[in-house]
Formats: structure tokens, sequence, C-alpha cells
């Protein structure tokens, strides 16, 4: 059960989301203490998972929800089924010494980027309300802790079928498997349907990552969603200088998750759900060829996918050869050039792209080969205006936003989250929204805050 905190105040609340879930709460002091754990709505059950999983290439035995409550599932308006989770609401027997609490950052910073992912047609868990428990948590110091309420397709990890299979629970393992191809692939035939159902959802899903410079920064394999939704908001981050081996997270200490990496971690991961999931035959040995197969495939689905992306970025939509060159020269110049990821790409629409770059005569060579490409192409910058997006959640937006929240100011956040609700619209009143950071503004490491 979520452990009651002393003066839950609500600070977010995301009401479209509630009323396509079906839910409707009263405005008054009920959200906050639903919301916060201290009052467990009527038909909740709630429970915490566990899991094991590799952390940064390590396997460890046992994992679970430290901080993380389940209260249950509901049916949505389009017939999807629905987790919806507390995070932050108190300890569980995976705790492992913690004290299953948030402080309030994390919980501002994934409430935005989930939300701000969610609006760039990225599939992720969402933010269903943010609250602020009154009650100090400490790290390096005490700072006021909140929860975070989430709303997911499912909760079940690669990590969630590791467990069983290191311990040859294989009935559970069967079980499990069952439940995760009716509830989200349902045509997929057998453990390895689902297996390459869920590769191909991860290749999009990571293709759609690096379409808008994210990174993840923490792709453990208990942070891989089965059902291909971006899970786990710590330490990720938006780049702003484009570099591909950019890492933000304090953790990733040898950039085992650096941006260009997401792609072959993708693939060790779906690795591990394939050395669990054969475990289910008679004789493993009798799949292990079917899902070498769909394991060394995913490279060449994700490029595809990737590819996709990026074409549409510089406006095409038909294939031609030379267009991966394009694509790849191009960032290699805005690499080169210092070149901000989201601004240079929504300037190739706009006008202006060269002034994005510290030496501008080698975009001058690009754009006249890019440019002769486009004569190819129908109606290129509504495909550019649906794939660039004019705001991202910066990184020295959020700190900022984090920092005025800690003494109560929650304005930055709130305006920062209306904007990102259409990020991809050029709106005068958010115009300072896309300025870079100043060199002191740079973010040079993002936290987990556990």
């Amino acid at each position: 059960m979520p452990t009651p905190v002393g003066a839950p105040k609500l600070v977010a609340f995301n009401e479209p989301l509630a009323q396509s879930l079906g839910l409707t709460w009263e405005a008054g002091p009920d959200r906050g203490a639903v919301f916060a754990g201290n009052l467990v709505p009527e038909g909740a059950d709630p429970l915490a998972q566990l899991y094991s999983g590799h952390q940064f290439g390590q396997y460890n035995p046992q994992l679970g929800d430290g901080r993380a409550i389940l209260l249950g599932e509901v049916v949505d308006q389009g017939g999807v089924r629905r987790d919806i989770q507390l995070k932050g609401a108190g300890r569980t027997p995976y705790s492992r010494g913690g004290d299953g609490r948030a402080w309030l950052g994390p919980v501002l910073r994934e409430y935005l980027v989930s939300e701000a992912m969610y609006r760039l047609g990225v599939p992720t868990t969402r933010a269903l309300a943010a609250v602020t428990t009154g009650e100090p948590v400490y790290r390096e110091r005490a700072l006021p802790g909140a929860v975070l309420t989430r709303v997911a397709s499912s909760h079940l990890r690669v990590g969630t079928f590791q467990i069983f299979a290191a311990r040859g629970q294989h009935e559970a393992l069967a079980r499990l498997t069952e439940y995760a191809i009716a509830r989200h692939y349902p045509d997929a035939e057998g453990p390895m349907g689902l297996l390459r159902a869920v590769r191909d959802a991860q290749a999009e899903l990571v293709a759609a990552w690096m379409s808008f410079g994210f990174i993840h920064g923490v792709m453990n394999t208990d942070n891989c969603s089965i059902a291909g939704e971006t899970i786990d908001y710590g330490p990720c981050a938006f780049m702003d200088v484009f570099d591909h081996h950019r890492v933000f997270s304090s953790i990733d200490r040898m950039g085992r998750y650096a941006y260009a990496n997401q792609p072959s971690i993708a693939a060790w991961n779906m690795a591990q759900l394939a050395t669990a999931l054969i475990q289910l035959a008679e004789d493993p040995n009798d799949w292990v060829n079917e899902a070498t197969e769909i394991v060394h495939g995913m490279p060449d689905r994700l490029q595809a996918e990737w590819i996709d992306r990026f074409r549409a970025k510089l406006g095409l939509r038909s294939e031609q050869e030379g267009d991966l060159e394009l694509i790849t020269d191009l960032l290699r110049i805005m690499s080169d050039g210092q070149a901000d990821f989201t601004n240079t790409f929504r300037a190739l629409l706009e006008g202006g792209a060269r002034d994005q770059f510290v030496d501008p005569a080698a975009f001058d060579a690009w754009e006249t080969g890019w440019r002769r490409r486009l004569e190819a192409e129908e109606e290129p910058e509504a495909t550019m205006r649906h794939a660039n997006p004019v705001l991202i959640p910066r990184n020295h937006r959020i700190e900022a936003l984090i920092a005025e929240a800690v003494e109560g100011d929650f304005t930055s956040f709130h305006r920062l989250n209306d904007a990102l609700a259409n990020p991809f619209d050029a709106r005068p009143a958010f115009e300072d929204l896309r300025r870079p950071p100043t060199e002191r503004e740079v973010v040079q490491a993002t936290f987990c805050g556990t």
C-alpha cells in the first residue's frame, strides 16, 4: 500500500488524459490525496512488481518497483487497457534500503518530458498528475517530496521476463508470455512471435528518439518496455548542440548509453529477451536459430526506420540512392559546426539554417545538393513541418524551473508545459523557449533522482 504523506497538494493534473481514461475526480483536496497515495481509489488493488535486469551490462538478479506502486488498470475510451501507477509513494519490498520517495525535480522532469514526447508522436508512458507531499526527501540535501502518477500501456519490461527465466520458473514465464501477447500483440504467434513484435516496436521507438535528439540515458533491460513505449525518464535529455557521442547521465561514466549507441543497445536488450524466451522451448536449441535471426535483424530494421524519420526531416518522402549519404553528411557538418540539433532542422524549413553553424561554408555546399534533391518532392514543407519541432524541453529550461519550483513557484513549469502541448507550432508567445543555452546555462549532467 502507498505510505500516506503529511500535506499533499496537487501541482498538475492532466485533464485531457483523465478524460481519455474515463476517470473523473472533482477538483479539491481529494484529488491531491488520491495522487499522493493517501486515499486509495475504490477498486484499486495496489502492488509492486518484481523483475530483474542488466544494469549497464551487469546482471542484477533481483530488482523491482522500489518507489513505484501500481494502483490498478483501467480500460480507456479507445478500449485499450492502461496501468495507473504512483511513483514516489513509499517503500515496497524492493526498495533495497531506499526511502521509496521521489523529490520534486525528477517528478517535474518526467511530467514535462513524457508529455512532450507524447505530443511529438513518440510512444511513451504519460503523466496524469504531480503532487507535492509537504514532506522533505533527503538526498545530498533536504528537498521537497513529490509523487508522480504515471500511465502506461503496461509496466512489463524485458526484466520482467528475465526474473522468471533466471529462476527457472518456466510455468510463470509461459503465463507471462501468453499474457503479454494477449495484451500487446494478439497477432503474434508464440514466444518467437512476441520477440519479433517487441523488436519491431523497439526499432521504431529508438529511431523516433534519435530523430528528435533524445537520449534516454539508462537503457537497462529493466527500463525496456515490452509495449514499445519510452519508460523511466531518469537522466534523460534532449541534445542542444549535436554530438553523436553525447552523454548526460551522471552514472553513465563509460558512455554505454550515448546518443549514437542507442541502436546497438536496443539490439543488445532484445538479445536478453530472446535468451529468456527460448527457455520455453522443450529444447532451447530448437529456437536458437530463429531467435538469432530475429535479433540480428534489428540493426537493419532500425536503420530503415531511422532513414525514414530523417528523410522526413529533410522534406523527402520518396526514396533515392544517396539519401543516406545526404543525411549523414548533414549530421557530420552539424557536429563539426556545433549546430543546434532542433533549431537547425527547423531552420531548414523556416530559413536561416546556415546561421546555426560556426563556419557556414560546409553547410552552403551541402545545401546545394539538398535543394537539388528536393526538386523530386511534392510539398516538402508540409513533410518537414510535421517532423521538425519548434520546441523541445531543453535541459536548461527544466533545471531553471525546478529551481523555481523548489522555492514554491510553478509559473515556469506550467508555461513550458503549455508551450510543449503544440511543439510543431511557431507561436510568438513562446519564442524565447527556442533559445539554446548560453555557455553558463549548459547542463552537463542529468540525474536519476533516486
